[in-house]
C-alpha cells in the first residue's frame, strides 16, 4: 500500500507539472484557459485518428470507439481526482465478504427513451458483458450477480478478486437497457440508448459522429448542445483542423506536434501522463516467432532510447514492460533489453536464421506509428529480418489481430483500471488469445497461474511477488516487444474552457464548453 501511495502521489505530482512552461498548456487539472467574451457555441467538434468499431459498448473497446460511446454510457462507479474507485450509476457499496459486494443504485437514473434504469438492467448488462467475446476478460471474476430489489445488486466472485471495483469503472462494463437491446439487439447496436450526458443521433461511418446533450441527465445538463467527433487519420491534419477552427479539440497530437500546438497563442496544450504502452505483437502461431530466441533477438535489435528521443522528441519513457511505471504492479524486476545487435544476431543464428527471414510489419494508417514501423524496419534488417510495412485501416487491423492473421503488429494498449491485472491477464492469459487481447497467442501455464494467482488474492503483497516472479519469466519469453510509455495529448482552441484530459484517452465532455 505504501508502494501504492508512492505511485499515486507521483502520478499526481507529474499531472499537477505538466501544464508549466511553453505557451498555453493545460494538465490533468488544466482546461482552465477560456477564450473570448459572448455566448458559447451550440456545438463542439473534436478530431481524432480512426473511426469507432462499434457503438455497443460491450463490443467496442478500443480507444477510437470509447471517446465516443464513453459519453452516451455510464458505468456503476468512475475513477475520481485521486484515481480511486468511486459511486455513478451505484451511489454507495460495500463488501459484504471476500467474495460478495452489495452495490445501491441510484433511484433517480433514466435512458434516454425515458425509461428508469433499475437493478434488472445492472444484472443484465453485467451478464452481457461477461458473456462478450470482444470484453469478458474485464469483467469474468464475476460468478453471479442478482437483483436484491428494484435499486440493489448483489455481486459474487468465485474466488476473491482485489480489482473488482477497478473493473467496474471500465467503460466497457456500462450500463444497457435490457428492454431495449432485448427488443432488437441490432438496432440498439446502430443506435445506441444509454444513461450517459449525451444521446446518440448520427453515424456516418468512416467520416464523423453526432450527438445531443442529455437535458435530464441525473448529474445536471452537459455545457454544449451538441457534440460532433470528425476522422482525420493524419495527426499533422488534426492540428490544422484546430488551427483554422474547422474543430476545437484534437485527440492524439504528436510528440512533434506538441511544441507547435503550445506555443501558438490562439490554442493549448493538454496533457496527461498516460497508462498506455506501444509495443509490437509477435505472432506465437507462426513458426518464427514461435522460437522465443527469435523473439528475443527482436528486443535487442530495436533501439528504445533512440525511438523516444528522436521519435518522440523525448516526450516519452522507453518501455521494458507491458505494464506501466504508474500502475500497481509495476516490477522492478523488469528485464531491460539494452540494444546490442551482436546479442541479436546470435541468437538469431541459434534460432537457425543466420541469414534472417522475410514478414510483414502491421500498422493502423497513422503517419507517426507508420514513421516509427520505418525505423524498427530499418533496425531489424540489421539482424537479417525483412519487414514489409503493411498499412491498415483500423477496423481491419483488429480483425487481423483478432483472428491472428498477423505476423508482427505494431500495437498498444491502455491499462484503463491502473491495475498491472488488466493488462496481465487480458494480455497473457491462454484464455484470452484473439479478440480479448492475447494476440501473441501466448499458451504458457507458469504464466497463466502466476496471473491467476496474483488476481485471486486481497494481500497486495503476495500480489506484487506475483508479478515480480511474472516479470522474470516474461524477460525469457518476451511474446511481446514493449518500445515507450507516451503521454496523453490533446490540443484544443484557446476556446475551449472544462477540459480535462483523461489518461486513457476517454475524455468527458459533459463540462466542456467553447465560447464564440
Amino acid at each position: 500500500m505504501k508502494k501504492l501511495l508512492t505511485i499515486v502521489l507521483a502520478v499526481c505530482l507529474v499531472f499537477s507539472i505538466a501544464g508549466c512552461g511553453g505557451g498555453k498548456e493545460g494538465s490533468q487539472e488544466g482546461g482552465d484557459s477560456k477564450g473570448g467574451e459572448g455566448s458559447a457555441k451550440d456545438t463542439l467538434i473534436w478530431v481524432q485518428g480512426a473511426d469507432v468499431t462499434s457503438l455497443d459498448p460491450h463490443v467496442g473497446k478500443e480507444t477510437p470507439a470509447v471517446t465516443v460511446t464513453c459519453q452516451m454510457f455510464d458505468t456503476l462507479l468512475t475513477m475520481d481526482e485521486n484515481n480511486e474507485p468511486a459511486p455513478l450509476l451505484a451511489e454507495s457499496y460495500e463488501q459484504v465478504d471476500d467474495k460478495t459486494w452489495k452495490f445501491k443504485l441510484r433511484e433517480d437514473v433514466k435512458f434516454h427513451d425515458g425509461e428508469q434504469m433499475t437493478a434488472e438492467d445492472v444484472v443484465f448488462s453485467i451478464n452481457r458483458a461477461r458473456e462478450s467475446n470482444y470484453v469478458s476478460y474485464v469483467i469474468d471474476a464475476v460468478s453471479e450477480v442478482s437483483a436484491e430489489d428494484d435499486y440493489t445488486i448483489i455481486m459474487k466472485t468465485e474466488e476473491p478478486y482485489s480489482p473488482l471495483l477497478s473493473a467496474l469503472t471500465v467503460p466497457f462494463t456500462a450500463i444497457v437497457p435490457k428492454h431495449v437491446v432485448e427488443a432488437d439487439e441490432e438496432g440498439f447496436q446502430l443506435n445506441p440508448v444509454g444513461t450517459g450526458a449525451y444521446k446518440f443521433t448520427e453515424w456516418k461511418q468512416g467520416e464523423y459522429v453526432k450527438m445531443e446533450a442529455n437535458e435530464d441527465y441525473f448529474l445536471g445538463a452537459p455545457k454544449t448542445k451538441n457534440l460532433q467527433m470528425k476522422v482525420v487519420p493524419e495527426a499533422s491534419q488534426r492540428v490544422i483542423s484546430i488551427e483554422t477552427g474547422e474543430a476545437d479539440l484534437a485527440y492524439g497530437v504528436s510528440a512533434n506536434d506538441a511544441k507547435r500546438v503550445s506555443e501558438d497563442d490562439k490554442l493549448q496544450l493538454f496533457k496527461a501522463s498516460s497508462q498506455s504502452v506501444s509495443y509490437l505483437t509477435l505472432n506465437g502461431n507462426d513458426e518464427r516467432f514461435a522460437d522465443e530466441r527469435v523473439r528475443q533477438a527482436i528486443r535487442y535489435a530495436i533501439d528504445n532510447e533512440m525511438l523516444v528521443e528522436t521519435m518522440l522528441y523525448g516526450s516519452g519513457e522507453p518501455a521494458y514492460s507491458i505494464i506501466p511505471p504508474n500502475t500497481f504492479g509495476y516490477s522492478e524486476k523488469v528485464v531491460p533489453y539494452e540494444y546490442n545487435l551482436e546479442k541479436a544476431k546470435k541468437l538469431m543464428a541459434d534460432a537457425g536464421y543466420p541469414d534472417g527471414f522475410k514478414c510483414n510489419l502491421s500498422v493502423t494508417d497513422d503517419s507517426v506509428k507508420g514513421e516509427i514501423c520505418q525505423v524498427i524496419q530499418s533496425q531489424l534488417k540489421e539482424i537479417g529480418i525483412e519487414c514489409s510495412i503493411q498499412v491498415k485501416e483500423y477496423g481491419t487491423w483488429i480483425d487481423e489481430l483478432g483472428t491472428g492473421s498477423h505476423e508482427m503488429s505494431f500495437t498498444g494498449w491502455v491499462c484503463v483500471t491502473g491495475d498491472a491485472d488488466y493488462n496481465y491477464y487480458s494480455l497473457l492469459h491462454s484464455t484470452q488469445t484473439g479478440y480479448p487481447g492475447n494476440d501473441a497467442f501466448l499458451q504458457n501455464d507458469e504464466v497463466d497461474k502466476l496471473v491467476v494467482e496474483a488476481r485471486q488474492t486481497g494481500d497486495t503483497a503476495k500480489r506484487q511477488e506475483c508479478y515480480d516472479k511474472l516479470e522474470e519469466l516474461l524477460g525469457e519469453l518476451s511474446p511481446y516487444v514493449p518500445l515507450y510509455y507516451d503521454s496523453t495529448n490533446v490540443g484544443g482552441t484557446s476556446n475551449v474552457s472544462g477540459f480535462t484530459p483523461d489518461p486513457n484517452g476517454y475524455h468527458r465532455l459533459r463540462n466542456v464548453e467553447v465560447a464564440q
